[in-house]
């Protein structure tokens, strides 16, 4: 059988409206939470025609004691369709728009409570706002609590990882210092011992292009012969990083023994792409061999592919000391002509790689740069040059490239 409920009387206020939905929910015993989500629900559709000064009416229908539809309530404000029927879904308690009514279909709870379709006074209304406004302090309670305890777990967890991201900054630090330990360490590993030569100072920087690298293709290798004049050699190596420095010091090694066994300089370049083209027939390096007699000041240089050297005269003038030839791996490897110049007491001999010269991208202008540079510089002690010079050169650097810079003086004593 079903049962009606109807207020016959239009209501005229957004009170009034709820004091009506609220009366049915007691009435019929729904439980506190839905009765406050029924009572939000209806009155916010309700707004829509009590602002514009249409009264609405509420009516409540129970479902047959049997059937499909037993234990079911439905409350049907009477008013205009909302303009957006898809909002009904998001109320509080969703509901289904009608011809000129919304409805609410609630499940009630079993067993039917006693009071059912009894009368409910105002002063019962009021209780069952207070009970909700009660549930709704309750929840809110609830809600600060979670709030705080999510606040103090993530307090805890931002603790946590401020901790461990200290500890992986002290630990990568560990890591760096180490690394950069193994780096010098591999860098005095590849260089050739101090050479002491009376009458004679030598001074190098070198710059990898790779920073986590601790060497690439540019090298040196310098050593005295039996004749008692200095040998040194200078490599550019293709490539960057460890792979490159292999491929130098393969390059040094050939020339030392080819010079060792006494072979003449000019032919040493073109002998030794010979030989390292048996080993690896990639490789390709330029290189600039020099000889010094220290005794009698007469200076050597073959050259495959290599920048040209550059000495600066106790006088200041400079001078590029230029030799033509092709590098190792080259076709027709090998220094065309061996140039023979003074080496005086006070001048002072740059060695370098075109890293040094091409930081620009123009090797003509840098060439002029570097001039002035060393020129500059010449009055400077031996080991001071080299870093002062490379920080001349590199105030601007478009091309990163490892570079070596090797300065030389004769010194005037002959000690």
């Amino acid at each position: 059988m079903t049962e009606h409920t109807s207020r016959r009387r239009p209501l005229e206020s957004l009170a009034a409206v709820r004091r009506a939905v609220r009366s049915i929910a007691v009435r019929h015993g729904l439980p506190v939470e839905t009765r406050a989500r029924l009572t939000a629900a209806v009155a916010e559709v309700a707004r829509q025609d009590l602002e514009r000064g249409r009264p609405v009416g509420v009516t409540a229908r129970r479902g047959p004691e049997d059937g499909p539809a037993a234990g079911i309530l439905t409350v049907a404000l009477s008013t205009a369709p909302p303009a957006d029927t898809g909002a009904l879904a998001l109320l509080p308690a969703p509901a289904a728009s009608g011809a000129r009514r919304t409805e609410w279909r609630l499940a009630l709870p079993s067993p039917r409570p006693a009071g059912d379709r009894a009368a409910v006074h105002p002063a019962g209304c009021e209780e069952a706002a207070e009970e909700e406004l009660a549930l709704l302090l309750a929840g809110t309670d609830s809600l600060a609590a979670d709030h705080q305890r999510l606040k103090s777990e993530l307090d805890e967890t931002n603790s946590g990882v401020l901790a461990l991201y200290v500890q992986l900054e002290e630990r990568d630090e560990r890591l760096r210092r180490a690394h950069g330990q193994m780096l010098r360490e591999l860098e005095d590993a590849l260089r050739p011992p101090p050479l002491s030569v009376p009458g004679l100072d030598l001074a190098v920087h070198y710059a990898p292009a790779d920073t986590d690298a601790p060497t690439g293709g540019d090298l040196y290798d310098w050593f005295v012969l039996p004749d008692g004049s200095v040998h040194i050699t200078v490599v550019d190596a293709l490539g960057h990083g460890v792979g490159s420095t292999r491929a130098a010091l393969d390059v040094t090694h050939a020339v030392r023994t080819l010079a060792l066994d006494g072979y003449p300089l000019k032919t040493i370049v073109g002998r030794a792409s010979e030989v390292l083209n048996g080993i690896d027939p990639e490789l390709m390096a330029t290189l600039l061999l020099v000889r010094i007699d220290t005794a009698g000041g007469e200076l050597l240089l073959a050259n495959g592919s290599h920048p040209p050297a550059l000495v600066v005269r106790a006088g200041g003038a400079t001078e590029y000391l230029d030799v033509t030839g092709r590098g190792v791996g080259y076709p027709q490897p090998g220094s065309d002509h061996v140039l023979r110049t003074r080496f005086d007491a006070g001048d002072l001999l740059v060695l370098y790689t075109d890293g040094l010269t091409e930081s620009r991208r123009d090797p003509l202008e840098g060439e002029r740069r570097l001039a002035a540079s060393a020129a500059r510089h010449a009055g400077r002690p031996v080991d001071e040059i080299p870093g002062a010079i490379a920080g001349d050169m590199h105030t601007l650097v478009l091309h990163p490239d490892d570079t070596l810079a090797l300065t030389l003086r004769r010194r005037q004593d002959g000690w």
